[in-house]
């Protein structure tokens, strides 16, 4: 399990929308998974694993619901720019500074979008587009039927991509590039 650390970790991040609390959900699935382990029917170890983090974080975030401990909404406002993993993983050290803030700015504009997405498409695009799982990987990890995942993709790209267009739109507006 440990060289999917990082790919959990992302994954946690995307569904947290926050450091401390991915921290808690990486580590309470790495301890189920631990537990877990003898039922572990071989195969591709990445898609179980990434389906202990989704659990382990649909759990805490039902017991936060639950004890109201902390308001949903306020729970997942907005991050900090730049604070998201794509922001960091699109920005090249070789990059000339006046590219890596363009760079930057686009990062951080793209995880405020998939950000701003509903957790259900959130994660089968994160699943695809950043750890590259196969759909049915994906319906593995989620519990739902391939159809399902191929549904959420599109209707996820498709929320993406009016919201991008609406956000560039707006900085083009504001004279920003």
């Amino acid at each position: 399990m440990i060289p999917h650390l990082d790919a959990a970790y992302s994954l946690a991040r995307w569904l947290t929308r926050n450091d401390a609390d991915a921290d808690d959900v990486v580590q309470d699935a790495f301890l189920r998974a631990y537990r877990a382990f003898e039922g572990f029917r071989g195969g591709d170890a990445r898609p179980w694993l990434f389906a202990i983090v989704r659990n382990c974080h649909r759990t805490r975030w039902a017991k936060s619901r639950q004890n109201a401990e902390v308001p949903l909404a306020e729970e997942h406002a907005g991050h900090e720019e730049g604070e998201m993993p794509v922001a960091a993983a699109l920005v090249s050290a070789e990059d000339t500074p006046e590219a890596a803030l363009i760079r930057s700015d686009t990062a951080t504009s793209l995880a405020a979008v998939l950000d701003g997405l509903p957790v259900d498409y959130r994660e089968v695009i994160v699943l695809r587009e950043f750890e590259d799982l196969s759909y049915r990987d994906i319906a593995q990890v989620v519990g739902t039927p391939i159809g399902t995942v191929m549904s959420r993709l599109a209707r996820g790209r498709a929320l993406m991509r009016e919201r991008w267009l609406a956000l560039t739109e707006e900085k083009a507006d504001h004279g920003l590039r």
